[in-house]
């Protein structure tokens, strides 16, 4: 009879974790995220969730942030199915003027601040670029034109994370204290605050209507991000660069005039929302994985203070135009 044993799969000699201890990360990571599905946690505790499961269990699974970016396009498209595109148009008209002045205004103050403080070039445009249209996503949209590395988009996008983490715990605490309409909340929250995600969580925990505004806000402020990294391309002098285009804006407005216009899916709108509102907040989980201590730690002094300065004076300065 052959006595040899098959080596135990669960131990390795290298010192790397066990396939049983990989496997129970990878459970209580999922565990989590199904929490993330229920009524139980809100947008900001799944990201400081996600920000401890970082620390303490690290990426269970490889490619999240690509799997929470597919999932917050997913989501922004459902919260669609419960906007009325006569409300959205509206909404859309009344921004267009904040957001085209606050666009160029974050663009300017944030050059100014790089060149001030010393940043590199090409990582203080892509934080004042990620503060002045829509957070990661711009900067995801802008880094390839500008020619920017691993590091420097890594760096912008810390920054920005930081900042919207802070936001979606900050801003309502803000909007009830002031005791702001749902109306200028929504306007305020789209263009004040960074990352899509953090819009449509902060705006969700003040109210529906605050909810649809900063969501059709926000999305017509994101369609800035192709004449910006075009713009970019022109000052990095990188004229051949391809641009990204965000295509799940018009699902987004594909959804709404569903739901305008044919009855049937007004019947289900209340049930697609809901599924979206619970995507946005398993998003904000995964987003909130993908901040390991070194990249909080990469970050440094000075990006971090340009992030803050932006993001205080555009947050005062639509704050003061709105009321």
């Amino acid at each position: 009879m052959d006595t040899h044993q098959p080596q135990n799969e669960t131990q390795h000699t290298d010192g790397k974790l066990s396939v049983t201890q990989l496997t129970g990360r990878q459970v209580g990571f999922l565990i989590l995220a199904a929490l993330c599905l229920t009524p139980l946690i809100s947008p900001p505790l799944a990201l400081l969730m996600g920000i401890i499961v970082a620390q303490v269990l690290g990426q269970p699974f490889r490619q999240l942030h690509k799997v929470s970016q597919t999932l917050l396009k997913v989501s922004v498209v459902g919260l669609g199915f419960g906007i009325n595109i006569y409300t959205a148009l509206e909404a859309g008209m009344r921004g267009v003027g904040y957001t085209v002045v606050s666009i160029c205004g974050t663009l300017l103050l944030g050059y100014l601040l790089g060149r001030l403080l010393r940043i590199d070039r090409r990582a203080a445009w892509l934080i004042s670029a990620g503060t002045a249209i829509c957070g990661g996503s711009a900067i995801a949209a802008v880094s390839p034109v500008i020619g920017a590395d691993e590091d420097e988009t890594a760096l912008s996008l810390g920054v920005i994370f930081v900042l919207n983490s802070l936001a979606l715990v900050l801003f309502p605490l803000i909007g009830y204290y002031l005791g702001m309409s749902q109306e200028h909340f929504g306007l305020w929250a789209a263009i004040a605050i960074h990352d899509t995600s953090s819009v449509v969580g902060a705006a969700a925990r003040y109210g529906d209507t605050a909810l649809q505004i900063a969501t059709t806000v926000k999305l017509a402020r994101a369609l800035w991000i192709i004449p910006v990294a075009f713009g970019s391309a022109y000052l990095f002098r990188r004229p051949g660069a391809k641009v990204s285009k965000p295509w799940f804006i018009l699902l987004f407005c594909f959804a709404m005039l569903l739901n305008t216009f044919v009855p049937a899916v007004r019947i289900a709108a209340p049930w697609l929302t809901l599924a979206a509102r619970a995507g946005l907040t398993l998003t904000l989980y995964l987003i909130g994985c993908g901040l390991p201590l070194q990249v909080l730690r990469r970050i440094g002094v000075r990006p971090l203070l340009q992030g803050v300065i932006l993001w205080v004076v555009i947050s005062v300065a639509t704050l003061l135009m709105v009321r």
